[in-house]
This record gives C-alpha cells, sequence and structure tokens, in this order.
C-alpha cells in the first residue's frame, strides 16, 4: 500500500521532507501562487520550493503572506515574494505582476488556487453572496491568468494550474455557488489549453477532495466525528492531506507533464464517487429564502 506522505495540521512548513524529493525538478522556476498564504496554497509553495522553485505568493492580507513567505524562506533556502493582491481587481492584479516580474525577471507557472466558499442552499443564496464567489473563483482566475498571459506568457510559455474542486460533478448539496464558479474555470482550463496552447503554454485543472487541515474542511466538513466518519467512507478510507495535493500539483507543473494539457486531474482518492450527499443537509437551514 502506497505511504501516506508527511503534512501538518496548520499553516506550518514540514518539519521533514523526503517523500520523492528531486531538488531540480524545478530548478530556478519562478511560481506565481495566489492564494499561497495558507492551506493548500502555501503547501504548493512549500513543496515548488523544495524542489528548486522560486515562488510568488499573493493574497488579499498582507501580513498573513509576509509571515508565510518568512517560514517557507526559512525551511527552504529559496526566495518568496510576498504581495497583496485582489484577484477580482485587475489593476491589482497588474501591479503585483510586475512587482514580480521586477524581482525576479520571469513568470514559469501559474498556481489560481485563490476562492471563497460557504455552505448555503440555493434557496437562500442572495445575488451579492453567489457573485462575490464567482467574482473570486471565475472571474478572478481569469483576470490573473489574462495579465500574467499578457506580461509574459504570450512571449515565453507557461504553465497555468487552476485549483477546482468535483462539487459539481453531482449537483454537491449546499454548494451551487461554488460548484458553478469552479465548474467554470475547468471550461476556461480546456478553452485556454487550446487558444494558448500553439504560445507553449499548458493549462490545467486540479480538484482536491476533503483535504485535513485546511480552511475549508474546518469550515465546510461538520463535526470533527463527523469528518472520520467521512474520511472512512471514501475508497481509501481517509482524508486526503495538503501535502499529497501540492505533489499533485507539482506533476502538472512540472517537464513531468511536458504533454499534459486541457484536462481535469481529480485527486481525491476517489471519493467524489462514494462520499454523502444528503439532501437532509437542507433542513439544517430551515426553509428560509434570501430577498431578491
Amino acid at each position: 500500500m502506497d505511504q501516506q506522505p508527511p503534512d501538518v495540521e496548520e499553516d506550518d512548513c514540514l518539519s521533514e521532507y523526503h517523500h520523492l524529493f528531486c531538488p531540480d525538478l524545478l530548478q530556478d522556476k519562478v511560481a506565481f501562487i495566489t492564494g499561497g498564504g495558507s492551506g493548500i496554497g502555501f503547501r504548493i509553495a512549500e513543496i515548488f520550493m523544495r524542489h528548486g522553485c522560486h515562488t510568488v505568493i499573493a493574497s488579499r492580507s498582507l501580513p498573513r503572506v509576509t509571515t508565510a513567505a518568512e517560514k517557507l524562506v526559512a525551511a527552504t533556502g529559496r526566495r518568496c515574494l510576498p504581495l497583496s493582491m485582489d484577484v477580482r481587481v485587475p489593476p491589482a492584479v497588474m501591479t503585483a505582476v510586475d512587482q514580480a516580474l521586477k524581482e525576479f525577471g520571469k513568470i514559469d507557472i501559474l498556481i489560481n488556487c485563490a476562492a471563497g466558499n460557504f455552505l448555503c442552499p440555493a434557496s437562500a443564496l442572495s445575488f451579492n453572496a453567489f457573485r462575490t464567489v464567482v467574482d473570486i473563483d471565475t472571474i478572478g482566475t481569469f483576470n490573473v491568468s489574462r495579465v500574467v498571459y499578457e506580461k509574459f506568457f504570450r512571449d515565453h510559455g507557461g504553465v497555468i494550474v487552476n485549483i477546482t474542486a468535483t462539487l459539481s460533478m453531482r449537483g454537491q448539496v449546499l454548494q451551487l455557488h461554488a460548484g458553478a464558479a469552479k465548474a467554470a474555470v475547468d471550461a476556461m482550463t480546456r478553452h485556454l489549453a487550446v487558444e494558448w496552447g500553439p504560445q507553449n503554454i499548458r493549462v490545467n485543472s486540479l480538484a482536491p477532495g476533503p483535504i485535513s487541515g485546511t480552511e475549508g474542511i474546518r469550515r465546510l466538513g461538520g463535526p470533527q466525528d463527523s469528518l472520520k466518519l467521512k474520511g472512512l467512507l471514501s475508497p481509501l478510507q481517509r482524508l486526503g492531506n495538503k501535502t499529497e495535493i501540492a505533489h499533485s500539483v507539482l506533476y502538472l507543473a512540472s517537464p513531468l507533464a511536458s504533454y499534459v494539457s486541457g484536462i481535469l486531474l481529480v485527486v481525491d482518492g476517489g471519493s467524489w464517487m462514494t462520499f454523502p450527499n444528503d439532501i437532509k443537509r437542507l433542513a439544517e437551514f430551515g426553509s428560509s429564502s434570501a430577498k431578491l
């Protein structure tokens, strides 16, 4: 049986890391990672840096990404530039990408990991709440991809990995907003893979399953005992961890996947096929509807 790689619950670096370690895999590449200050984005930055990459981590909270960058540099010895950026605001994205190019002279990899989510039935979902999630997940992904393309990828090529979700595959209850937003990103992945392929740009999506130690699982997964039970219901009978997701993103971003473009890689241990999708959960939210 495969050994589960190490991970830590909080947004901190791994105390040891020997799993499939290849320090030259991304040697001197530069990755721009949105949502890189915490959770899966933070672990992606760390694993990339342990494989020779320098990173730019961007988030709305400058204190968060600054603290994260300090941890990453101390743990890996690679360079990490923290930037404050709201993916919903194109001028802010342009400024951040300019700063990254000024610091490193290039961007080789873009990881779109910024996201917003919460539990809500469609009948109680306000117009503004739906729009906010789409603005961050879908429009934010387009904004950053379009700016990086214009400022560097168009003339130099590159790799884009969009972090999405399996929610839309079966109409996950209480997740209309995020499911729709992420499904749109998966469509965007395919369109961009076709249109930008001639410029030597690979574009792929990666959809994580339920991942322990993330803000998403804490906010959306329910009580701890319930999470353990749900983990047992997946084919591998456990939740995934952030390191496993980061390894899969590493594959898509690296030369190992040099002929892979336009795909959705599901990394969830098969749980999208077996995880509970109980419409009875709607009762937890009552029968209220949002004001139109």
